[in-house]
């Protein structure tokens, strides 16, 4: 074998060991929130505050775990709170470091955050939540507070607070 040809084939290993290496190593290894814990937590936090703070307080990683209903309707525990009008528990999540979002912005009325976002992207407008409820949904669910909210989402077109999804 020629000089070149040896450094050609030398060169093509060491690009494939390391990839190799990566490969082996799959996510089914990986620790993973259990499922039937993470259904609980989020189905809980449609209207047992209780239970969920002591899952919380006994998993704390629970905060941003998301639940796949079915056909990717995925919902995390703030997203059952905020789609319920549990402006509490929402507030408990957020202060526990969930990842807040337009839609919980929508049940507060914070049109500081949504105005800029639909600026920004249109499209959200239209944007899906949990279980397909939209942000006029949200704004509804926020009551007086989000009345300004309800009423601009309005003023942009949205009519709709639920699409089907399934």
């Amino acid at each position: 074998m020629k000089r070149s040809q040896f450094l050609k084939s030398a060169g093509a290993a060491s690009l494939l060991i390391p990839a190799a290496t990566l490969l082996s190593f799959k996510a089914e290894n990986d620790p993973q929130l259990d499922k039937a814990l993470v259904q609980e937590f989020v189905g809980k936090s449609h209207n047992d505050p209780d239970r969920v703070k002591e899952l919380l307080a006994e998993h704390p990683n629970l905060i941003n775990a998301a639940h796949d209903w079915k056909f990717g309707d995925f919902e995390t525990g703030l997203g059952a709170a905020s789609h319920v009008g549990n402006k509490a528990l929402v507030q408990y999540f957020l202060d526990h470091g969930a990842q807040a979002n337009i839609f919980t912005a929508a049940l507060f009325g914070r049109l500081d955050i949504i105005k800029p976002m639909l600026e920004f992207s249109p499209s959200i407008l239209n944007a899906r939540g949990p279980h397909g409820f939209t942000l006029l949904h949200h704004a509804k669910k926020g009551g007086d507070a989000a009345l300004e909210t309800h009423d601009y989402l309005m003023s942009k077109g949205l009519t709709e607070t639920k699409f089907v999804i399934y």
